[in-house]
């Protein structure tokens, strides 16, 4: 994988990213560019790389956002490559699904040996897919769009997360304590009736009878599943 791998720059510096393209194209790589974090998540989508570097100082939206939205789809490794050096810093990005944390200004013989160590232990099959298609409905989650019979779906920020860790796991029942969890957090996990309203918000839009779901089944005392169609 390392001697063809394709690595997608995040950097709203030019110099950096020339300086990191030089320097990766040098050993073999091939490299994709992007300046803003929305056009980061566009070229990843786009071009399907091994792997993201990702700076979290972006003009349009934070780095630590773009990885956690990038994480929605994909699994592939993201280095993170920041000034900032705080150690909360660090955990927060770790736990949004980094792979690694090197710090400006950095040695470049140490951060192509990171890259080279995460190419090396890369999982098969750990990219997910960008776009879901279940009968009439459409969930893309590279650009965040649903569509209902080729129709886009207006979702609110909630009931987006809430279809979208749904459909993650397509034909499983995800608890309600995991939803509350991961979409309004940890202290959020016995307040069922934030869950109830967006997932009848979403019903009401995707014209999703309870009695008789297309899509979302509830898995009474449980939880509620995404329907395999």
């Amino acid at each position: 994988m390392n001697q063809n791998a394709t690595i997608l720059v995040i950097d709203d510096e030019p110099q950096i990213r020339k300086f990191l393209r030089i320097s990766l194209v040098s050993q073999g790589y091939s490299v994709h560019e992007a300046a803003t974090g929305a056009e980061g998540l566009s070229q990843a989508a786009l071009k399907q790389p091994d792997l993201v570097v990702l700076d979290l100082g972006l003009p349009d939206m934070d780095g630590q956002q773009v990885l956690r939205e990038f994480r929605e789809w994909s699994g592939v490794p993201v280095l993170v490559l920041s000034v900032r050096a705080s150690e909360a810093q660090k955990v927060e990005a770790l736990d949004s699904g980094a792979n690694d944390y090197v710090t400006k200004p950095f040695g470049i013989q140490e951060f192509l040996a990171r890259i080279r160590a995460l190419l090396r232990h890369v999982p098969a099959g750990e990219t997910l897919d960008a776009a879901l298609s279940l009968g009439p409905l459409t969930i893309d989650f590279a650009f965040r769009r649903v569509q209902l019979n080729g129709v886009e779906v207006a979702l609110t920020r909630k009931e987006y997360a809430v279809l979208a860790q749904l459909a993650r796991h397509p034909g499983r029942v995800i608890t309600q304590q995991q939803l509350l969890k991961d979409i309004w957090g940890p202290s959020h996990t016995e307040n069922s009736h934030y869950l109830r309203i967006v997932v009848g918000h979403l019903r009401q839009k995707l014209a999703d009878d309870p009695t008789r779901p297309r899509f979302i089944a509830t898995e009474a005392g449980v939880g509620y599943r995404l329907l395999e169609i």
